[in-house]
């Protein structure tokens, strides 16, 4: 039996410009432990810089009831239209979802340097139909992006 195929969206503001707020994006490996250094306990660079395709990352986060590891691969990026694509490759994640998980980012100005539009989805394939939304991993998401704009607002 197939599992059951999805799809989440978030649409987020921030007073960022889309050029800085990109760029952020870019050197997440860097950024991340400065903005939340409670959630991202380690990342470890296991192949490429973390910024090209082909780029793969291990992350050790605690979410608060548990700490969880999730390991990414960089497909693709395109600095011109500011769009990062990645795909869960191992990890704790993979309980739940098969390893056709992406996730998708894109920044895009918001008009007149008036901040940004955080763009970001996923798409994912359920192990079983008992597996529940991953509403979570939006939350997270959209929790981490504004925390990024506080970060680079106040640097």
């Amino acid at each position: 039996m197939a599992g059951v195929v999805g799809r989440l969206e978030a649409e987020i503001e921030v007073k960022s410009n889309a050029d800085k707020f990109w760029n952020a994006i870019r050197d997440f490996a860097t950024i991340l432990p400065k903005v939340s250094p409670s959630v991202y306990k380690s990342i470890h660079i296991i192949q490429g810089d973390a910024k090209v395709p082909g780029s793969i990352i291990k992350y050790t986060l605690d979410m608060g009831n548990e700490v969880v590891t999730v390991t990414e691969r960089i497909e693709d990026v395109d600095d011109g239209k500011r769009t990062l694509i990645y795909s869960v490759i191992d990890g704790d994640l993979l309980k739940y979802f098969k390893s056709n998980y992406k996730g998708y980012i894109n920044v895009t100005p918001k008009g007149d340097d008036n901040g940004s539009i955080v763009k970001w989805s996923s798409e994912y394939e359920k192990v079983s139909q008992e597996v529940p939304e991953p509403i979570f991993i939006k939350e997270f998401a959209t929790k981490m992006f504004p925390k990024i704009d506080d970060y680079l607002l106040s640097a």
